[in-house]
């Protein structure tokens, strides 16, 4: 992946090295917590094929109408003041990443008549203060839709490589795209739709609603890749692969073996290592925002 040279966000603020410098689980590791927040199923997917059908704005079919102010613009309160420049490498590569997914949903935006509202992000060191609450390693890079920001310690990509076999750029990439997939189901609804549905069904039947959004999310993260790469033409041979084997590494059913040694599919809350290639497949390929529907499909 041909990333140096790119443009870097502004939108990214640097806490590692600050003691105590919290959220919902986003790309978890064994051990993490779980994220929760998106869409209900019964009425509101009844709702979204319908919406489908008579070829509503994809856009409208996610909630956007209901976040839209007058013109079109998303209400969402804009990512804070940028901190100092970026200095190491890895630093700038997930800086260069963030810019160019928020080319990429300013452009999908843009073309529904929508304004995107960029996440923040924010690099930190073993544990920070989030306001979802104390946000920890442990837990792997997440979103926290309350202050709209990405959270990551760049330890989880050590991990990714070592203990599950996946790195390369574009493997390393896809988590930040997965987690900016969650601010754009923060920025349309769906988290606020997942919240209410929470409250009014069974932990397992919560727990397929929450693969939905995970689903939904590496499909979001396929459509950064293949718009980021129409825009810059900077995958290199074998990249696809990099970020295909990630996705399969954080599956479901792969950390349990790996962790515990058996599968239990009814705990699983993001999905089968094959499901999560197929829906980021979908949004690789396609590029297509209708084609992430993951609440209305009848095959995850």
């Amino acid at each position: 992946m041909r990333w140096r040279g790119e443009r870097q966000s502004t939108n990214i603020e640097d806490r590692r090295g600050r003691p105590g410098s919290g959220g919902m689980g986003g790309m978890r590791i064994p051990g993490g917590t779980r994220r929760g927040g998106g869409i209900g199923l019964g009425t509101i997917v009844i709702g979204l094929i319908i919406a489908w059908l008579f070829g509503i704005n994809p856009l409208s079919l996610l909630g956007v109408v209901d976040m839209a102010a007058p013109g079109g613009q998303v209400t969402s309160q804009q990512a804070g003041p940028s901190g100092a420049p970026i200095q190491d490498e890895m630093g700038q590569f997930v800086s260069v990443v963030l810019a160019s997914t928020e080319d990429t949903w300013n452009a999908v935006f843009a073309k529904a008549g929508a304004r995107y509202q960029p996440p923040k992000l924010v690099l930190y060191s073993g544990s920070t203060r989030t306001a979802c609450g104390m946000g920890s390693a442990a837990a792997g890079p997440f979103y926290c839709p309350a202050d709209q920001t990405v959270y990551i310690d760049l330890s989880f990509y050590q991990t990714l490589r070592q203990r599950f076999g996946a790195s390369g750029d574009l493997a390393e990439a896809y988590v930040i795209a997965h987690e900016v997939g969650h601010h754009i189901q923060n920025l349309v609804g769906t988290m606020a739709k997942m919240d209410a549905a929470r409250r009014q069904m069974s932990e397992r039947d919560y727990n397929q609603l929450s693969i939905r959004l995970e689903l939904q999310a590496d499909c979001f993260a396929g459509i950064w890749t293949n718009h980021s790469q129409q825009a810059k033409g900077w995958l290199e041979a074998g990249d696809i692969e990099e970020a295909i084997q990630a996705a399969a590494a954080v599956g479901d059913d792969n950390i349990m073996k790996r962790t515990q040694g058996t599968v239990v599919p009814d705990a699983f809350t993001h999905g089968s290592s094959e499901q999560r290639v197929r829906w980021f497949r979908i949004g690789a390929q396609t590029g297509q925002i209708e084609q992430c529907n993951t609440f209305a499909a009848s095959r995850l």
